[in-house]
């Protein structure tokens, strides 16, 4: 029976179901996005690595194309063909879609989908589908008409070359013409994040839900990151974290990269992300089974099990599992585990993998969290980058002069005191303040962030009392409740939504377009998360307008750090304040902020106290003088500036009045060991590995002299145990692999590398004669084990910071 049928929706469940079946496919298409790719290019795989014929022909015109989509179509295979028809100007706007099965059996699409993640799934499309039985004229018709587009003089292979060349004109084009497709080309490139439901439509809020067609992928950062963690795993890592901007789906990384493990545990601190997890993991996986652990239920056999960390710091939940449960454990909005209950948490289990994914891992907040993962970071790519590559939007802060004087509000650590600091809030003219700035620069859609329910309230009923559609949503009771504002928001029925912390995490609302600051800036990891509710790409947002009353209160200068596209180095250089935002981005200030910001570096406290606090907090924070490795892993400061200014930590101790009597009087006798250890040149690892022998042998031993045959072992075994230490670092002079043990040729190397090579660079601190290898100088009984406990923590931090550094 012959099949004619008119599709108004989800065309890609109809192109599925024919690619799966066909033995030959031709797509003809004005233009291709890097999301159509995306949606089709595990059914087209299929197709071709059964024997499926694939050619797909598409335009040049207007430059829509994306470089990047042909890329990875020529990408999915050699056998697929792809051609680009060369409009020079005119209208090309053709979208067919022909199968054929077998020699007699096909199947045509005509309609106004493009190979778009949007036409293809979710956008208002209409196509035609008929088989060949309806018409056998018309559809081999077709195909002729196909095949001579395909081979049409003004169409050009896709390759390598012929792709450089097209971009080139793609981003001449789009430089001249900047206000053309832009919006739209954003629009699809929030598709490629998180697909959403109908109801979150009308919500407009981004939670990961399951696609109505069929399996999802990896996309964009995405995909980097899951190579970077796969290179990592093969390194001999047993953990790791990715820094990824809110915005850029590292739900769905968590879950793409759980697909190698059997057991997961997903843990986070709010139900809701648990929640959304859980339907994310599901729809990457549908065949496993899926859990809660939280308050109220305790699913814990299920393959992937979602816990609340409050849940499992209770230790009797904890004991729940054994400690071997998970192959994979993975940490959402890691910055929070640094907390004591996550450490504990974190110290019990023990996965093949640990992964901790966070978008916010400021060390200037102080509580790091580096160190969960040993350092080792995976994948980074902030907000700034995102924005650069066009995966979030763009952003227009204007920075308004607060002259609020924070100076005599009285700090408390971590925040101001509330009382003082609402004195000077709770006033009509700090609220007309807020709202001429609100009047002068908003769009549509605006968030403001509060230091306190209070301060809050008092303004949404500020900007009520203006004719403004406003209300105030906190942790307390509100007017509304959460999703009811989001959807208000979104429908035009208000205009602004206060609130405190509420909207941190977990919740996205891609149509806002501005964010309005009222709040002075205590942590910059809170103010990264909340400029990031304003980052998302939808549909028409050209930017989002930022909106920051500044004064003289801390962090004030700092923040604006986040903004900036150069590095450190950069910024102290600069002669101006004004950060160097992304040339799609802006940012203006009053001119008291302009003066304010020359005031605050005036004041900017010297480096050497700027470690001096960070140490002493840390120190605060673990309940003793941390380690040399944990200042580097967990301190807010750069270790090795620590070096720089007092040539070894100990130097830093003793500067900072933190060694005892009997440690000064160690310091003072051995300093020249200690700076010879902490700067000695590392072109290799070796000499700090020979070092580690040399301490292992324990505190009555570590000084004795050593051949290089009684260090080979050692040698050997700490540089291969671990695949990145081997592929890094063991070779000959040669380039030679040692990574069979071979004594005679371990035991060359050390002689030659580390001894004969430190011991002529030491100043006359170590020897190498007739094959030992030996401290030069004496270490008297009662300063040993102080002397062995600091060369040791040295040693330990110069071997991590290296293979850091290498691996980076």
């Amino acid at each position: 029976m012959s099949k004619v049928q008119l599709i108004t929706e989800t065309l890609v469940d109809e192109l599925v179901t024919a690619i799966e079946k066909a033995s030959s496919i031709y797509i003809l298409t004005s233009f291709v996005m890097k999301s159509g790719v995306e949606v089709l290019e595990k059914s087209l795989k299929r197709a071709i690595d059964r024997g499926a014929e694939v050619k797909i022909c598409t335009g040049d015109y207007l430059f829509v194309t994306q470089p990047t989509a042909l890329k990875k179509l020529i990408q999915l295979s050699e056998k697929i063909e792809v051609r680009l028809y060369r409009s020079n100007g005119k209208s090309f706007h053709p979208k067919a879609y022909l199968f054929q099965q077998g020699k007699q059996d096909g199947s045509i699409i005509i309609g106004s989908s493009n190979m778009s993640r949007s036409a293809l799934t979710h956008g208002v499309e209409w196509s035609l589908l008929m088989d060949s039985s309806a018409s056998i004229v018309t559809y081999e018709k077709a195909l002729a008409e196909f095949m001579k587009l395909f081979l049409h003089e003004q169409t050009v292979p896709v390759n390598e070359e012929t792709i450089l060349e097209y971009e080139n004109l793609y981003n001449k084009y789009h430089r001249e013409h900047p206000e053309l497709i832009r919006t739209w080309t954003k629009a699809e490139e929030l598709e490629l994040m998180i697909p959403k439901t109908k109801e979150e439509e009308v919500a407009s809020t981004v939670i990961e839900t399951k696609q109505s067609y069929g399996s999802i992928t990896p996309r964009h950062a995405q995909i980097e990151a899951l190579e970077a963690l796969e290179t990592v795993r093969d390194e001999g890592y047993d953990k790791a974290m990715c820094v990824m901007a809110t915005g850029l789906g590292k739900t769905y990384l968590a879950g793409f990269f759980a697909e190698n493990y059997q057991r997961v545990m997903f843990i986070a601190h709010r139900e809701e992300i648990l929640n959304q997890a859980k339907q994310s993991f599901q729809n990457i996986m549908p065949n496993r089974s899926f859990g809660i652990y939280n308050g109220i239920f305790k699913e814990y056999t299920s393959d992937c099990v979602f816990a609340s960390i409050f849940t499992l710091a209770n230790e009797r939940h904890l004991k729940q599992f054994s400690r071997d449960s998970f192959d994979l454990i993975v940490m959402d909005e890691l910055h929070h585990a640094a907390a004591k209950s996550y450490q504990k948490v974190l110290d019990y289990f023990q996965p093949a993998f640990f992964l901790g994914i966070t978008a916010t891992p400021d060390r200037m907040d102080g509580k790091d969290v580096y160190g969960i993962c040993d350092g080792n970071v995976a994948y980074q790519l902030h907000f700034i980058e995102a924005i650069q590559r066009n995966w979030l939007s763009p952003f227009h802060y204007i920075g308004v002069y607060d002259e609020t004087d924070y100076s005599q509000i009285t700090w408390l650590g971590t925040r101001y005191d509330e009382e003082e600091l609402l004195a000077v809030q709770l006033r009509d003219e700090m609220a007309d303040k807020v709202f001429e700035s609100w009047m002068n620069y908003k769009q549509t859609r605006t968030l403001g962030f509060c230091s306190s329910i209070k301060q809050s309230n008092f303004l949404a009923n500020y900007f009520k009392s203006k004719g403004v559609k406003a209300t105030s949503i906190h942790s307390q009771g509100s007017e509304y409740t959460r999703s009811d504002a989001l959807r208000m928001i979104e429908q035009g029925q208000l205009e602004i939504i206060f609130t405190v912390d509420l909207f941190n995490e977990g919740t996205d609302i891609p149509s806002l377009d501005t964010l309005l600051f009222v709040r002075p800036t205590e942590s910059l990891t809170v103010f990264t998360q909340q400029v990031g509710r304003g980052l998302r790409l939808f549909h028409g947002k050209e930017y989002c307008t930022i909106i920051d009353l500044i004064g003289n209160y801390r962090n004030a200068d700092n923040k604006l750090s986040l903004l900036d596209t150069q590095s450190e180095e950069e910024r102290k250089k600069s002669a101006t304040l004004v950060p160097q935002v992304p040339e799609n981005c802006l940012i203006d200030f009053d001119l008291g902020v302009v003066n304010l910001l020359q005031e605050l570096r005036k004041k900017r406290q010297p480096r050497i106290e700027q470690l001096r606090h960070a140490y002493f907090e840390l120190k605060q924070d673990i309940g003793r003088r941390p380690s040399y490795l944990e200042l580097h892993l967990h301190g807010n400061a750069n270790s090795i500036e620590y070096y720089q200014e007092f040539k070894s930590y100990v130097g830093f101790l003793y500067w900072a009045e933190e060694l005892n009597d009997h440690e000064e009087k160690v310091f003072k006798a051995y300093e020249d060991w200690l700076k010879e250890v902490e700067r000695t040149g590392m072109a290799k690892s070796y000499k700090m590995v020979v070092l580690s022998f040399m301490l292992s042998r324990g505190i009555q031993d570590w000084m004795n002299s050593v051949t290089p045959v009684e260090a080979a072992p050692h040698f050997h075994k700490y540089l291969t145990e671990k695949e990145y230490r081997k592929r890094i670092d063991f070779s000959d002079k040669q380039g030679k692999r040692l990574w069979e043990y071979d004594e005679t040729k371990v035991a060359k190397l050390i002689a030659d590398m580390p001894m004969s090579k430190w011991s002529g660079s030491s100043k006359g601190m170590l020897a190498f004669d007739e094959g030992v290898f030996q401290l030069t100088f004496d270490v008297a009984e009662e300063y040993n084990k102080t002397l062995y406990s600091w060369t040791k923590e040295i040693c330990e931090y110069r071997l991590h910071r290296y293979f850091e550094r290498r691996k980076k």
